[in-house]
């Protein structure tokens, strides 16, 4: 990034040092160590110079129990068994306890090592799905698309409270989901089997146990398998509009002009409650075991501890619940897609997945810890930000091997998104991840504040945009101009390298809770 312009540095609340452009890096920013106390190493940000001005003024916005998103990083610099830097993609903004938009490795060869809930945030294993297809989107001609849109709306439940596509026979079969994950599903014949292998660990977390999840988690998750929920969830057609890199977008089947559907949910009620429950019984054992944290919402206990441990698995089945859910509504969508073009989903729509991607989630990873050089096992938080393994990666599918893994960045309501790969930089500038979407700009009280419903929905509808709601009222505080520029977002990580552009997508329809 380049130097910052005078007018802004009254934003920086200590010396003008303590956040400043990394000499020699491009769009990478330094929160020095002391501008939080306690901090164990330095915070860096990626962001261009103008998404750097956003998470600037926010420090002007900081009281009332509001922390910005650049003093969450600092604090998450301080957390036991940190390696290397806390990190934050150029989508971040305040979160609870960790900005979103953040990523922190943790040593587990450190017997300090901690795991944190706030880290991987309420909605475990919020994620997105992109299914590709061979149908041209010049053959959705206003009448039908308006027919597919409507069809998806009314197959795929959206919105607060709603209640699945696909409820489980009993509390034993949900059970089998989050132990089994996308592998209950094929036995269901709710995917096809080479679904999983093109999802972030084949659709399973290892580890995952229903037995770490509380009664009041399964009674919440139980009627919401297939269901999108609310908020900035959503479920988009789109058309290929242009592409970046034709070798990557080859491999995984992205022809320009054609249609592709985007899914973005995770794990409902029953993922909020299982960090609900765990953040509510670690501050006991955080302080018995003896960690301070600036931030109370940063509550972490060991990651080796009895404790830490079942938090693990209870968020691994949590994870699988997601990966369930998007596998219940990505089929439902098959389906819609069949009956409303008379055409199999697979013979004749290749219909295929493309990618589903995790960007909520802790996972154990091997990386450079860049103090020694040595390749460690390190628990990599992720909280609005997404895996993005390099070309050559042993843990990819084979044939995203030599293109890098798929990186699916939704875009603000009404705007693009994007494909992205990962790139090599990754593993040594952010352990192996990259941003996750357009991230907020604006909180939800402002956004509603500054615009109607009624204008956000004659905008989309004014630029073409099929527009199915279940809360209409809820739509102001999803609007664009609540988001920063995701292509802003998306071409900042491209050119600091940790991931590259392969495609970009333009609305076609737009199905919110």
């Amino acid at each position: 990034g380049g130097v910052l312009d005078a007018r802004y540095r009254r934003h920086i609340l200590k010396a003008p040092g303590d956040i400043a452009p990394v000499p020699g890096r491009q769009h990478v920013w330094e929160i020095a160590p002391g501008y939080v106390p306690g901090m164990r190493g330095p915070a860096r940000f990626f962001a261009d110079e103008q998404l750097a001005m956003l998470c600037l003024e926010e420090i002007g916005q900081a009281g009332g129990g509001f922390l910005p998103a650049v003093h969450q990083l600092a604090n998450v610099a301080t957390l036991p068994g940190l390696m290397g830097c806390s990190l934050g993609m150029p989508d971040i903004h305040s979160g609870y306890g960790f900005a979103v938009g953040s990523v922190a490795a943790i040593d587990l060869t450190n017997p300090e090592a901690v795991v944190s809930p706030g880290g991987v945030g309420f909605d475990i294993n919020c994620g997105v799905r992109l299914l590709r297809t061979d149908l041209a989107a010049s053959e959705l001609k206003e009448r039908r698309l308006a027919r597919l849109a409507t069809a998806i709306f009314e197959a795929v439940p959206t919105g607060v409270g709603a209640e699945g596509a696909y409820a489980p026979k009993d509390q034993q079969d949900l059970r089998a989901a989050l132990k089994q994950g996308m592998k209950w599903a094929l036995e269901r014949g709710l995917c096809w089997p080479e679904d999983l292998e093109r999802t972030e660990e084949g659709g399973a977390m290892p580890d995952a146990d229903p037995d770490a999840v509380s009664n009041r988690a399964l009674k919440r998750g139980s009627p919401q398998l297939g269901t999108l929920g609310s908020g900035n969830h959503y479920l988009e057609v789109q058309a290929i509009e242009e592409i970046f890199d034709e070798e990557a977008a080859k491999a995984m089947g992205l022809v320009q002009g054609n249609v592709c559907v985007m899914i973005h949910c995770g794990s409902r009620g029953l993922g909020h409650q299982v960090c609900t429950d765990y953040l509510q019984s670690m501050e006991a054992t955080m302080k018995k075991q003896g960690i301070v944290v600036p931030d109370r919402q940063l509550c972490c206990v060991r990651a080796s501890s009895p404790q830490g441990q079942e938090y693990l698995r209870g968020m691994a089945a949590a994870a699988n619940y997601a990966f369930v859910n998007r596998t219940i509504i990505a089929n439902s969508v098959r389906d819609v897609f069949g009956t409303v073009l008379g055409r199999d989903p697979k013979s004749e729509l290749g219909m295929h997945m493309v990618y589903d991607v995790a960007h909520n989630i802790a996972k154990r990873e091997e990386h450079t810890d860049p103090a020694d050089g040595r390749l460690k096992a390190a628990l990599v938080h992720r909280k609005g930000a997404t895996r993005s393994f390099p070309p050559g990666h042993p843990e990819l599918p084979e044939v995203y091997r030599e293109v890098g893994q798929p990186v699916i960045i939704g875009g603000s309501m009404g705007t693009c998104s994007y494909v992205l790969a990962g790139n090599p930089a990754s593993m040594e500038l952010s352990f192996g991840s990259t941003c996750h979407g357009a991230g907020r700009r604006l909180s939800r009280a402002a956004a509603k504040r500054q615009m109607s419903a009624e204008a956000v929905l004659a905008k989309l509808r004014g630029q073409g945009i099929e527009v199915r709601v279940a809360s209409p009222k809820l739509i102001a505080e999803e609007a664009d101009e609540s988001y920063k520029d995701v292509s802003s977002v998306v071409r900042t990580c491209h050119e600091v390298g940790i991931s590259r552009l392969v495609a970009r997508l333009r609305p076609l329809a737009v199905i919110k809770g």
